[in-house]
């Protein structure tokens, strides 16, 4: 069947998307350090070794059989590098660095998945190869293939922030660590509906926990201008918020007892100053900055200070309502998010201060809102009415149904421009202090 002109030109536009996907996470590996492929930055996590494989792993796995029609020379590669681990309580991997193959073999193995995919899809695109089987929309697999790699050059980013400064190699830049300018407030919100989720009929590529589009009603509230910061945060420990087991939930206080948490992950003291470690540095505390912390360390703050954290329709309200009842596609408008409008597709290693991008706020003056920090909600991560799981992958959110995995909106400074759409929803458990969140707090 021959494909349309609008398809090719989509398809053509979808082969651009990976190799720019490919280049930002090739970007990524060449900061670490060849003695440092086989570290685990992250106790919950791969090695890092492992993840070079994956990327092109997931790539084949998915297409090879479904669009591609291709054999595989390599079925143990692609099946030793196919899945990943969900951060979880215990249950710690306990390979060594002996047990995975040595790292030339694995580069071999990208570099010959590549060259086999690319050489399949253009034969697909250019109309001299069927689409193997015709129950899979081709394009649809491209995004996800896409966004699945730049979903790991966000996981990979807040890995390698864990690695030691001396295992890395440098890059160039200088954070905005200035002083605060602005006084925390609050905005209120006046009641109404908030639309979550999309349509399946808008024809918008989305993943299965995207689906069904649903209207919620919001009663009226009032959430903080701006994300919680590291200034903020600060007074909290000195009021011995970590010291305090009524402000925690009975689960979260065992886990910080347990594991000995302190303070956020991202923190250092030295002495009786805090230092911030970046990704590439340490640097005195920018109090200006969103502090990063776990879903359970932002529900003691919020607790502490008489508030909650929002619920998802909550803050759709905040980020997407209009004074005239519409909602906006982005929270500044219409316009494609770009580097005037907020911290986000890649442009910095680090957080900006909150009040940085005054351009980006929503209709209703919260600021924020997209990048520069995900931010934790007190919703647990539930299919929306209508949810049907992606027949070629229906583990990706169903899994993840178990009540101990919050949702998370925003995106941050490493989330790429394509997952801010209104509709994206991302998701950790409780107890998992890497990842770049942050939060914000309302008032019922």
């Amino acid at each position: 069947m021959p494909v349309a002109q609008n398809e090719v030109e989509v398809q053509h536009e979808l082969l651009t998307r990976i190799a720019d996907a490919r280049t930002q996470t090739d970007r990524l590996f060449e900061i670490v350090k060849p003695e440092a492929l086989y570290d685990r930055p992250i106790p919950e996590r791969h090695r890092i070794v492992f993840y070079i494989g994956h990327l092109e792993a997931f790539d084949r796995n998915l297409l090879r059989e479904r669009v591609l029609g291709l054999n595989t020379p390599h079925p143990d590669l692609d099946d030793l590098f196919a899945f990943g681990i969900d951060p979880v309580d215990g249950g710690l991997p306990a390979d060594r660095p002996a047990d995975w193959p040595a790292i030339t073999d694995v580069r071999a193995y990208v570099t010959r998945t590549r060259e086999s995919l690319d050489t399949a899809l253009r034969e697909v695109v250019a109309g001299r190869r069927s689409v193997a089987q015709s129950e899979f929309d081709p394009t649809q697999l491209l995004n996800v293939a896409i966004e699945h790699r730049l979903m790991h050059a966000e996981t990979l980013a807040y890995m390698f922030h864990q690695l030691p400064l001396d295992r890395k190699t440098k890059a160039t830049g200088t954070p905005d660590i200035s002083a605060p300018v602005f006084k925390p407030t609050m905005v209120e919100i006046p009641e109404g509906a908030a639309t979550l989720g999309l349509s399946r009929d808008d024809g918008t590529f989305g993943w299965d926990n995207e689906y069904e589009r649903n209207e919620q009603h919001v009663p009226s509230f009032a959430i903080d201008q701006y994300k919680v910061t590291n200034g903020d945060y600060l007074k909290f420990m000195q009021a011995g918020g970590y010291q305090d087991p009524t402000l925690w939930k009975e689960a979260d206080w065992q886990w910080k007892e347990q594991q000995n948490i302190s303070h956020p992950v991202f923190w250092k003291q030295v002495g009786d100053a805090w230092l911030y470690c970046t990704m590439f540095d340490e640097v005195p505390l920018p109090l200006n900055w969103p502090v990063y912390v776990s879903h359970a360390e932002a529900n003691a703050y919020a607790h502490w200070a008489g508030k909650a954290l929002p619920t998802e329709a909550q803050w759709h309200r905040a980020a997407y309502s209009t004074p005239a009842g519409e909602e906006r596609q982005y929270p500044w408008g219409s316009a494609a998010p770009n580097g005037a409008l907020g911290n986000f597709d890649f442009h910095r290693w680090e957080p900006t201060p909150v009040n940085s991008f005054p351009d980006g706020q929503s209709a209703c003056g919260v600021r924020d809102l997209l990048g520069n920090g995900w931010e934790w909600t007190s919703t647990e991560f539930a299919p929306f009415p209508g949810f049907e799981p992606f027949s070629f992958y229906p583990g990706y959110s169903a899994n993840f149904f178990d009540g101990k995995h919050y949702v998370i909106k925003g995106g941050s400074a490493r989330t790429a421009a394509c997952m801010l759409r209104r509709s994206f929803r991302n998701w950790f458990q409780p107890h998992y202090q890497y990842v770049y969140a942050g939060f914000r707090c309302v008032s019922r």
